[in-house]
C-alpha cells in the first residue's frame, strides 16, 4: 500500500515519533532502574500505551515481505535530496514536535548527546560518529512515511513472526502468516543463512545502513542496520538465522544501546562549540555530500 492509502490516524498513531523509544525504555529500563511489570507494560488503560499500541497493530499489519520490497525499491534510490550530511541532520530537526513529555531537545541535540556519551567513554572515532548519525534515517518520515515504516522495534519479514517480538497477537492481521511461503520458521531462509541474506522490516535502521553501507567500519553498520532489533539482542528470538559472525558482531549492537536509550538528558548540548569536531569527523569517514 501506498503512503496516500493511508489515514492521518494510520500515517501519524505517534504523538511523536520518539514516543516509541519511550515505550522501548518501559520495556527495557537501563540495569539501574527497576523493571516494569508486564501488567504495567500491557496498561491498556494509558491513553499513552494505547497510541503505541495502535502504532503496533499498524505495524505488524502492514509490514509484510512484499511491502519491504516495495519500500527498499523506492526509497534505495536515494533520489529526493542530495546534500551534506549536518545539513542532514538539520533537515531532520524539523522533526521537532513539542509532544514529545519527556524531553525538550530537538533530533540534532539528542544525537549530539549520545555521540558525546560515547566520546567521554573513549570508544574509537567511528563509533562517536555513528552515535551522531544513527537516527538520521528518520528523515523517512519528511517524505511522506507513516511513522510505523520509519520507527518500531525491527524483525525479519520471510519467515515466521516471533512471539518475541512486542504486540506479537497483532501479526494474526498481517497476509503473510496466511502465505506458506513466509509462515514457517525459516520461511524464504535456510538455517544460519546470515543476516545479510534477511530482510528486515521496513525503518530508518535499513535506510541508513544503505545509505553508509560503503563508508564505514563493520561493527558500525551492525550498530546502524539492527540497533532497533530488540527481539534478537534482548530476547534472542533469530539466531536461527544468525551466523557465528553475526552474533560476533551483535556484541557492538548491545554496546551501541544503552548510550541510544539512556544519554537523553535535558541539559543541551553547545552546538557551536561542538560541530567543528563532527564536521571534521564526518568528512573523515563520509563523502562530502549524502543522498537521501
Amino acid at each position: 500500500m501506498k503512503a496516500h492509502d493511508f489515514s492521518g490516524e494510520e500515517l501519524r498513531p505517534l504523538q511523536s515519533i520518539e514516543q516509541w523509544e519511550d515505550d522501548v525504555l518501559l520495556r527495557y529500563p537501563d540495569a539501574g532502574e527497576p523493571a516494569k511489570a508486564k501488567e504495567e507494560f500491557r496498561n491498556y488503560e494509558n491513553p499513552g500505551r494505547d497510541t503505541v499500541r495502535d502504532f503496533y497493530r499498524l505495524n505488524h499489519t502492514y509490514q509484510t515481505y512484499e511491502f519491504v520490497q516495495e519500500k527498499r525499491a523506492d526509497f534505495l534510490r536515494f533520489n529526493r535530496k542530495e546534500m551534506p550530511v549536518w545539513g542532514a541532520m538539520e533537515f531532520l530537526n524539523t522533526l521537532v514536535d513539542d509532544s514529545d513529555p519527556d524531553i525538550d531537545l530537538d533530533q540534532l541535540q539528542h544525537l549530539l548527546q549520545t555521540a558525546e556519551a560515547i566520546r567521554a567513554d573513549g570508544h574509537p572515532d567511528w563509533f562517536v560518529l555513528t552515535g551522531f548519525i544513527h537516527d538520521m534515517g528518520k528523515v523517512l518520515c519528511l517524505f511522506g512515511e507513516a511513522q510505523w515504516a520509519v520507527v518500531g522495534d525491527t524483525f525479519p519479514v520471510g519467515c515466521a513472526f516471533s512471539d518475541r517480538i512486542v504486540y506479537p497477537e497483532f501479526f494474526a492481521l498481517n497476509p503473510d502468516t496466511r502465505d506458506e511461503r513466509y509462515n514457517t520458521k525459516y520461511g524464504i531462509y535456510s538455517p544460519n543463512c546470515g543476516l545479510d541474506n534477511v530482510s528486515m522490516s521496513w525503518g530508518h535502521d535499513e535506510y541508513l545502513y544503505q545509505m553508509t553501507k560503503n563508508y564505514l567500519p563493520e561493527p558500525a553498520l551492525y550498530m546502524i542496520r539492527y540497533h532497533s532489533f530488540y527481539s534478537q539482542h534482548r530476547e534472542h528470538a533469530y539466531e536461527h538465522l544468525m551466523t557465528n559472525h553475526d552474533k560476533e558482531m551483535f556484541e557492538w549492537v548491545k554496546k551501541f544501546n544503552p548510550y541510544d536509550l539512556y544519554s537523553k538528558s535535558p541539559k543541551p548540548p553547545v552546538i557551536s562549540e561542538l560541530k567543528p569536531y563532527y564536521e571534521d569527523l564526518i568528512a573523515k569517514y563520509l563523502p562530502a555530500t549524502i543522498r537521501l
